[in-house]
């Protein structure tokens, strides 16, 4: 099945939460439900696949990336984080090394590395 295409809706609220962001205060919590299924929908139609898995939740998941189709059980290359994270590393805010290093991002398997990836808007 392809990728669900982005959410229409998803640039604004994508730059809402990231103002949000740099202004020190707390997103609006709808705002920053749309930007990270944005995101994470911009993530998989630009690198197609089901060899990665995304998780972002409470809010949603996505698989990305050419390589072996996973199709039971649990996916052997797995990535997840928050949504704050999530929105900082798709925008270049935050680097994937440091992500990961800060145990901000759990990634498991032997392609669960989105380094090459991001960031996704700039």
């Amino acid at each position: 099945m392809p990728a669900r295409a982005p959410d229409p809706r998803g640039p604004a609220s994508t730059a809402a939460v990231l103002a949000a962001l740099d202004a020190g205060t707390e997103p609006d919590q709808a705002e920053l439900k749309i930007a990270v299924r944005h995101l994470l929908q911009l993530l998989a139609l630009r690198h197609p696949g089901h060899a990665v898995e995304v998780r972002v939740p409470p809010v949603a998941a996505v698989q990305c990336i050419e390589g072996p189709r996973h199709t039971r059980g649990t996916p052997p290359n797995v990535i997840e984080t928050d949504p704050v994270t999530w929105l900082r590393l798709a925008a270049g805010r935050l680097d994937w090394a440091a992500a990961v290093d800060s145990a901000a991002v759990r990634a498991s398997g032997p392609r669960a590395d989105l380094a090459g990836y991001l960031p996704l808007i700039g």
